[in-house]
């Protein structure tokens, strides 16, 4: 017998992985499976990590997220709400929200280990 369809509401969300200027809050895990939500302050910057062997999936609900990577973090995208962003293992970034207005994104990844991992910075240019 298979395990039974769950509901995991809001309200049983728990704390995850913090980086600085960032709140994530799981929803569940499952062997291979992070899933929860993150929410950006307006005029906030995150602090730079990656989120190790795991592909990240975010599809931003509310607000603008922007994601700076790339060799001495110079590439930068912006995404809005009904976007999905795509972020590849081992990839450093951080994120901000350059709007007076909270961000919200639902994030799925799918890999093995510690989920973020905070570091002091990209490669340089």
């Amino acid at each position: 017998m298979h395990d039974p369809v769950q509901v995991i509401r809001p309200e049983e969300f728990v704390e995850a992985d913090p980086t600085p200027g960032m709140r994530r809050r799981n929803a569940f895990q499952a062997p291979g499976l992070w899933a929860g939500v993150v929410c950006t302050q307006p005029g906030s910057v995150s602090g730079w990590h990656h989120h190790g062997t795991h592909e990240t999936s975010l599809y931003v609900v509310e607000g603008t997220m922007q994601l700076e990577f790339g060799p001495g973090g110079t590439t930068t995208v912006r995404a809005e709400p009904g976007d999905f962003i795509h972020v590849p293992a081992h990839t450093v970034h951080r994120e901000s929200n350059p709007t007076e207005g909270v961000a919200t994104a639902v994030i799925a990844r799918a890999g093995t280990g510690i989920p973020t991992v905070n570091v002091d910075g990209p490669d340089p240019a």
